[in-house]
């Protein structure tokens, strides 16, 4: 009690109960004083350093060591204490552990430049793991206790992670492939980011064993124009799809009818847009069927329809499915042939207007509400919109 009551050490030992403790200092406020003949026990994938002055001095492997003038003679001479001499003499004891640290965690603290050859500037969030060991603990001790000052693990861990996030920093800028070929290169890229940050570890006395990436992101700014991209990538031809959505919204608009006004200014207002996006609309119509048959031309135009018919046969089929109605009497029969007919000279006609259209549609569904359906799907088709595209556009 009296000794320790002084201060003296004669028995000196760490167990570290986490196992992931990676220096411990005895005393921890500072030294303390240490008599020639005190017990040091130092176990597995342990060393024991003893620290003076900012100078890591004698090491002691595992096992239980007496400390006397041979297994410590650097800290003797050190201390110039003669031989025999059971004064005690003051120095800290830092106990490493020499075991894997694996499953570190590392992230950049901000984003990092980068510059994409198709995206321009942008800025890269990068996260991994690294996994290290203490290969000379002596050399550890001078770099981190005694230049850095740091003890806890955190404080250690903290100061490694920005070792390899600057090092990441410097191997970003020197990359040349775009941020959406980089998953592919997440082995070469962790293989690169050990080569340069090997050498930094090493002169502090520890092994990096492996560094791994695991995450690359973008800004969410940046991740919506890859969706973007992606999106129209599927599509194709994407000037051909806006002119096709062009035409489907005009002509979905112009025949819906009820509650929009019989004009076709009225049908734009419908849109959002009035007749300002109704004539982009119609211009990007137009310069789709550039080759085909202009307004005010005597001869109505016949696009194809998918599968190698055209309107025409699109309404012979309705027609044809007219005449197999049992419950129809040959008058309504009749009467049914000849408002498609009507619907159908509307469209081919080459001064036909929107409110024409509308209004033989009109007549025709009110009449025979049953063809509803199939002649909202017949003027859908691709063939009907590029038709009513023309007849939109010179309505204006």
């Amino acid at each position: 009690m009296f000794n320790r009551l002084r201060g003296i050490l004669e028995i000196i030992e760490y167990f570290d109960s986490t196992g992931e403790e990676i220096v411990h200092r005895i005393p921890e406020e500072g030294s303390g004083e240490i008599v020639l003949g005190s017990q040091c026990i130092v176990r597995e994938n342990q060393v024991a350093i003893f620290f003076r002055d900012g100078r890591a001095l004698d090491m002691l492997g595992p096992g239980r060591h007496t400390l006397t003038t041979l297994n410590i003679p650097i800290l003797i001479n050190y201390l110039k204490i003669p031989f025999g001499s059971k004064s005690p003499f003051r120095a800290e004891v830092v106990f490493v552990n020499l075991k894997d640290y694996l499953d570190q965690s590392w992230r950049t603290l901000k984003p990092v430049p980068f510059r994409d050859p198709e995206f321009g500037m942008v800025r890269l969030e990068t996260a991994g793991k690294f996994a290290f060991q203490v290969g000379r603990p002596q050399q550890f001790v001078n770099q981190i206790v005694g230049t850095q000052g740091l003890y806890s693990t955190s404080d250690i861990i903290r100061y490694l992670q920005s070792i390899v996030t600057s090092k990441l920093t410097d191997l970003v800028g020197e990359l040349r492939a775009s941020v959406l070929d980089l998953p592919a290169k997440y082995d070469e890229l962790g293989a690169g980011l050990r080569a340069k940050a090997a050498e930094d570890f090493e002169a502090m006395g520890l092994l990096l064993k492996a560094v791994y990436i695991t995450d690359i992101t973008v800004p969410p700014e940046v991740e919506k124009a890859i969706d973007e991209r992606a999106s129209m990538g599927a599509i194709g031809n994407m000037q051909a799809y806006m002119q096709f959505k062009a035409a489907r919204a005009l002509g979905d608009a112009a025949i819906a009818g009820g509650g929009e006004g019989s004009s076709f200014a009225g049908m734009g207002v419908g849109l959002g847009a009035g007749v300002g996006l109704g004539a982009a609309m119609a211009g990007a119509i137009t310069q789709s069927i550039g080759g085909q048959a202009q307004p005010g031309a005597g001869s109505a135009p016949q696009p194809s329809a998918p599968g190698g018919g055209d309107l025409a046969s699109g309404f012979a089929q309705l027609k044809q499915t007219v005449g197999q109605q049992l419950t129809l009497s040959d008058h309504d029969k009749q009467a049914a042939v000849a408002a498609l007919d009507n619907l159908m000279v509307q469209l081919a006609s080459a001064t036909s207007t929107m409110d024409d259209v509308r209004q033989a549609r009109q007549t025709l569904i009110s009449q025979f509400p049953w063809l509803t359906l199939s002649v909202k799907n017949l003027l859908n088709t691709p063939a009907a919109l590029q038709v009513i595209g023309q007849i939109a556009a010179r309505s204006f």
